[in-house]
């Protein structure tokens, strides 16, 4: 009752400003999707407000992350010795851009040894796995810093352990034994975020991955290719320059719907990069792997 009357009191508050703005017309004019942007607002945070609350120490949702690694965690063992060398590159890159995040937590980056899995995800904690599909969809560094800041700052915004915790309440699981979080399946933070979340974690990935020392292009050369694919393979509005599988296609497919449009997004980063001042005339510098095969690999 408290939250619906406070929720009243603003729209008012919001109701008698523009109000008064149109009998003013000399004073800058507020637009009633102000008032919507607002009332969103406030809604928003008052559903993560009792998360803020009992949000869980950083040491428990460290274990958490871990326990809940083990269910997706493929053996090093099982690796072909490119596989091996993908994620020690992966963990370089992001070890580089990870050391610049607010949040001092023991990130951990993992390959996932599947070429259908276009896609990434963040684990409670400083887990962050990538799909071996997303890789081979990248053509820089800088687009592999972008990819991994935005999934360091879902965990560095506490947008996956908020989404646990939401979700074991859900399930009425208790809050304070973190065994009972690892059970929650990995794949509810496979499905994506709230779309403020998502804009929220490439924002702040975009400006991570750039004090880490990449270029701001490596994001808008990887969402304007994410624009592309999109309109050729999934609203086949192009005839496709590359022919993909229908599998790969699927995995693209799923990669958009976790995702708000490529196209706002690259309009974000654009914006962001206008507005922070970002230098564009960094060169990019090229994915690059190096892996030997001995004896013992073959």
């Amino acid at each position: 009752m408290k939250r619906i009357l406070g929720f009243v009191a603003i729209l008012l508050v919001a109701l008698g400003c523009l109000y008064f703005a149109q009998r003013h017309p000399r004073h800058d004019a507020v637009s009633p999707n102000a008032i919507v942007d607002v009332a969103a607002d406030w809604q928003r945070d008052l559903t993560r407000a009792p998360m803020h609350v009992t949000r869980i120490p950083d040491e428990e949702e460290v274990r958490t992350g871990e326990q809940m690694a083990k269910q997706y965690e493929a053996s090093e063992s099982s690796f072909t010795p490119e596989e091996k060398a993908l994620e020690v590159y992966v963990n370089e890159i992001g070890g580089r851009v990870a050391a610049h995040a607010k949040r001092k937590l023991p990130y951990r980056f993992h390959l996932v040894p599947d070429s259908n899995l276009i896609n990434a995800f963040a684990l409670p904690g400083g887990q962050v796995f990538v799909g071996k599909g997303l890789l081979d969809q990248l053509t820089s560094e800088d687009e592999l810093a972008f990819v991994l800041g935005h999934e360091i700052e879902h965990i560095d915004h506490y947008h996956a352990v908020e989404r646990v915790q939401v979700e074991a309440q859900f399930k009425q699981l208790d809050l304070e034994e973190f065994a009972g979080l690892a059970q929650l399946p990995v794949s509810l933070l496979q499905d994506g975020y709230s779309k403020d979340e998502e804009f929220e974690a490439d924002r702040e990935g975009l400006r991570l991955a750039v004090t880490a020392g990449y270029s701001a292009q490596g994001a808008v050369k990887l969402l304007e290719r994410w624009t592309q694919l999109y309109r050729e393979y999934v609203i086949h509005a192009e005839t496709p320059t590359d022919e993909l599988g229908d599998v790969a296609i699927a995995g693209l497919e799923g990669y958009f719907r976790s995702h708000p449009q490529s196209s706002e997004r690259l309009a974000q980063a654009r914006e962001v990069i206008a507005n922070d001042h970002l230098p564009t005339d960094r060169p990019l510098t090229p994915f690059h792997l190096e892996y030997e095969v001995t004896a013992q690999d073959k």
